[in-house]
């Protein structure tokens, strides 16, 4: 019985690029909950800190875990990640703006 090596698919990550991704979500989820816990800034600056290492957190979570790059081989999985981030945007934006549409039409002026 021979057994076949050929892994063609999805490329896996190695072990330095899991860790380096876990690393980095400990510290990007470390920061923020050490400053609202400790109340160590104003408010504005906390909320600042939280929204920009949430979005530097999700970047780490789609190159470390997810594999997402600009390489030949993960380009379609590239766009089809950028096509349901604009339709849930698109979703989003229209949910919101006919709420805010009902809110000012329906209001006793």
């Amino acid at each position: 019985m021979s057994h076949s090596t050929d892994h063609s698919g999805a490329s896996h990550g190695s072990v330095k690029t899991y860790m380096t991704g876990f690393i980095l979500s400990i510290i990007l989820t470390a920061i923020p909950f050490w400053m609202v816990m400790t109340g160590s800034a104003s408010h504005a600056t906390i909320l600042g800190v939280v929204l920009v290492t949430a979005v530097v957190q999700i970047l780490v979570h789609l190159v470390c875990f997810l594999h997402m790059n600009t390489s030949s081989e993960e380009r379609w999985n590239l766009v089809a990640f950028v096509f349901t981030v604009l339709i849930i945007a698109i979703l989003v934006v229209g949910s919101i703006w006919i709420m805010w549409n009902l809110n000012y039409n329906m209001m006793v002026h």
